[in-house]
This record gives structure tokens, sequence and C-alpha cells, in this order.
């Protein structure tokens, strides 16, 4: 016989769980319902070249002759040739960040367009101009020309705790305005050729066409701009990848200004501290960035940085580890001077750094 104050405890446990379920489910349906408005649809269209041989085949003439005609087909280089363009539609989704017509998307979504097209949630659809793009942050700016349009609120990413709930909206496969709803599984995520990106690692069902919108918390603020997933078969299997919106927004703000982007430069190059390696400098624990490579005429060797020094903190920001110390330096003004607290040779050590701006290559 099951004893009645158990019993109790469990009905109200799972009272309690359909109070939370219910309760999670009308903020969602409030978020989406407030806030749909100010996703839009991108449509981008490329032009992609198909080059086509020109010289016949004549599979008539005797075998030998046909032989060569064949071999010459696949590898001479000298044969005419015919160039046909194709234009070729993508798509993805944007956020509306001002009610006068500009659009946060990703780079990758409008990269080599030559035409851009955004829907909106009305229905309209009105023809956008790339006001400026950004290879490493994968940010893009757009210009529509319109008016009152509705803008969502803009939150902030560092706020984000793991396991908290959050909703993406957005177009996968061309599905306009598809909602979707996760939990925050990491947050400065690394990923390969992504330096200046700490993203936010979701499992919310991110697929092909989602990229460049909106991913919001629960009170309904846009914290991130779904970028990336990590799948096998290009679509979605549980790892997905958001920038931070106030990156985001800082390089769209930049964008706006001046149409490029100027980033902070140290001019080192860092590797993770291993256990080994906390070990071989007397740390008690692995942390910060170990600094394997000080480049000639960067602002680290002018400031005496050297291979070798770990770096504990940077402009008063504790680095955990190495990947985060690259975001905090381009986040830097160039020409802004910072504190950054080293490990050297066992021994704690303050240097003054004159950021440099980034250079293009």
């Amino acid at each position: 016989m099951v004893n009645t104050g158990f019993r109790w405890v469990l009905i109200l446990l799972l009272i309690g769980l359909v109070d939370a379920q219910t309760t999670a489910a009308s903020n969602f349906t409030e978020l989406v319902q407030n806030h749909r408005a100010a996703v839009v649809n991108i449509g981008a269209v490329r032009k992609l070249t198909v080059t086509q041989e020109l010289t016949p085949l004549n599979p008539e003439k005797d075998q030998k002759n046909w032989l060569e005609d064949l071999l010459s087909y696949f590898f001479e280089e000298d044969q005419e040739k015919s160039e046909q363009a194709l234009n070729v539609e993508s798509s993805g989704s944007g956020l509306i960040i001002s009610v006068d017509g500009y659009i946060l998307t990703n780079y990758h979504v409008v990269e080599d367009a030559w035409k851009i097209r955004v829907r909106l949630y009305d229905r309209r659809e009105l023809p956008a101009r790339l006001v400026g793009s950004d290879i490493l942050s994968d940010v893009a700016l757009l210009k529509i020309s319109a008016v009152d349009l509705p803008v969502a609120p803009i939150g902030r990413s560092s706020d984000l705790q793991v396991g908290e709930w959050v909703l993406a909206i957005g177009s996968p496969f061309g599905f306009e305005q598809s909602v979707a709803a996760g939990i925050i599984s990491a947050k400065g995520r690394s990923l390969p050729r992504e330096s200046y990106v700490p993203f936010i690692q979701t499992d919310v069902a991110i697929n092909p066409g989602n990229s460049g919108g909106p991913l919001f918390n629960m009170k309904g603020e846009v914290v991130g701009v779904n970028s990336q997933i990590y799948s096998r078969t290009g679509g979605y299997m549980g790892l997905s990848f958001a920038i931070p919106i106030e990156i985001a927004m800082h390089v769209a703000e930049q964008l706006k200004n001046s149409g490029k982007v100027a980033r902070g430069w140290l001019g080192v190059m860092v590797r993770e501290v291993t256990a080994e390696l906390a070990n071989a400098y007397g740390m008690r624990r692995p942390q910060g960035a170990l600094i394997a490579r000080v480049l000639p005429n960067g602002p680290a060797a002018t400031a005496g940085l050297r291979s070798g020094d770990v770096v504990l903190e940077f402009a008063d920001q504790p680095i955990e580890i190495s990947s985060a110390l690259p975001p905090l330096v381009g986040l830097s003004a160039v020409g802004e001077t910072v504190e950054i607290k080293l490990l050297r040779a066992g021994k704690p050590l303050l240097v003054q750094v004159t950021i440099g701006e980034l250079p293009e290559d």
C-alpha cells in the first residue's frame, strides 16, 4: 500500500510539472504572437556559371579515333567551351532591428547575391540593399524602404544560463514563420575558422533557411542570431549555434556607419593550457590562454609580451580557456589601451597594451 503522505507529495509534484509546462507553453505562444512580425524571409539570387564542352564525339568513327576523341574530350585543355550563367536562389531569415528598415542576417545568406528580396510578415515583398557584410562574424546588414516596421527588443546573451529555454523563428527549407524551441546547451563555443565569435550552443531544431533568424529568450528579447549547425547529413542533429546578439549588433553598427568592420588586434597566436602545462607552470588548475607565438611588430610585441606567457585576464575579464581571448580582443576599440594580467615564469605580471587593428589578411 502506498503511503498517503507520499501519494500527496507525488500528486503535488505532478501538478507542479503540469503547471510549469502550461506556463512555458503560454510564454511561447505569447512570445510568438508579440514578436514574429519582426522576423522576415530573405531570398538571395546568385549567378552560377556552368562550363560546357562543345567538341562533339562521334562513335561512328573507327575504334582508334573514337578512343582518341574520348580521351581528348576529358583531358585536353584547349577544347572550345561555352559558359552559361544560371540564376540560383537560396532562402534564409532575418531580423528587423529598426523601424526604418535595417535588417540583420547572416553573411552566408546573401554572399555573392546580385538580387536580394525580403518578405515581411504581412506578405509584402520588398527589394533589399546590402549595406555591408562581415565574413569573420558571419553578419550582414540589409536595408529596405519601409517605415513603422515592428522591432523586437534586444537582450543580453551574457545573461543567459545553461539549461534556459530559448526559441527560434525562421524559414527552414523555405517554410516561413516556423517556430522551434529548446534550451541553451553551452556558451562561449569556439568553432573551426570562427575565432572571433563565442557561439551560443543550443538544441533548438535549426535547419537550412533558419540562418540569420533570431534566437529569443523567454522574456521575448533577442539574444542571438542563428548561424550554424553541426551535421553529418545537412539537417538538424541536435547541435545548433547562434551568434551572441551583442557581437551581431556591434558589427551591424559598424557596417551601418562605415560599411566595414574594424577589429582589435593583439598580434599573438594562442593555444590551450592543458593539465600538463598547468602543472609545469605551477598553476593550481588549467586556465588562461598560452601565448605560443608573438608576431613581430604587433601590439603584443611592442608591449613586451613573450612566447610562454599565459594570459589570465584581459581588460578585467577572466580568461578561462584560450578561445575566450580572440573575441574580447576583436571587440576592443582600435587604439584603446587595456591591461592584461599574465603569468610569466610562475609569477603574475600586469602589462599595458595598445590595441591595433586586425589586418585584412
